[in-house]
């Protein structure tokens, strides 16, 4: 499936994640992830809470 992917210049699902991941860590430093581990850890929480688990 990868080499077909290539043959028609499209990447792959993996590469396209691999490529977005790397465009971010250039362009933010550590603070940035640091935020959105907050902002994730508290909206789990809320889901957790909002189905009645703990």
């Amino acid at each position: 499936m990868a080499n077909n992917n290539k043959k028609n210049n499209k990447m792959s699902l993996e590469e396209a994640g691999k490529k977005g991941g790397n465009t971010t860590a250039r362009n933010h430093d550590q603070e940035f992830y640091e935020d959105i581990g907050q902002k994730g850890g508290e909206a789990r929480s809320r889901q957790r809470k909002n189905n009645g688990n703990s």
